[in-house]
């Protein structure tokens, strides 16, 4: 099954506002999605940059999002423990939270936003990585669905 997760502020492919960059307020973008199985338990969110020059980077890892919600707002808190919408983990900042695009000078960089739908809630603590996440939840995924957002400096 597929989950459509979509952002109002850019569209499949579009530019990601500078906002929701380093290079503006670094908050996160609003996301939405539908197709939530009957059977979730949980959400897990990741996004990261394949296009980084050192290999993927990983900007945001959120977990054991309940399975009722159906949207982020914009701005979600940089901490550990996020009440009534889950917990995050570290990205490659070395921070918790979400970190914006913030790519080098040059051709713009694809940032894809991961969701996926859980039989389970996953058993890690807050700051945890997203190989772990990407770990736990093997097996264990009812549907999942995608968002692509580029930019550039």
């Amino acid at each position: 099954m597929a989950l459509e997760l979509s952002c109002s502020a850019f569209n499949e492919g579009g530019t990601v506002p500078k906002q929701y960059s380093c290079s503006g307020e670094d908050i996160s973008p609003p996301l939405n999605w539908s197709g939530v199985p009957i059977k979730t338990k949980s959400l897990a969110l990741v996004m990261d940059d394949p296009d980084a020059p050192a290999g993927t980077w990983v900007h945001w890892v959120l977990y054991n999002i309940p399975a009722e919600v159906t949207s982020l707002p914009a701005g979600i808190p940089k901490i550990a423990t996020v009440p009534n919408i889950g917990t995050q983990g570290n990205n490659d900042f070395r921070r918790i939270g979400y970190g914006g695009p913030c790519p080098p000078p040059g051709k713009p960089h694809r940032y894809f936003f991961k969701l996926y739908a859980l039989d389970t809630t996953l058993n890690l603590n807050p700051g945890t990585t997203k190989v772990a996440v990407e770990r736990a939840l093997q097996g264990h995924i009812l549907a999942q669905g995608q968002l692509m957002g580029k930019y550039g400096r």
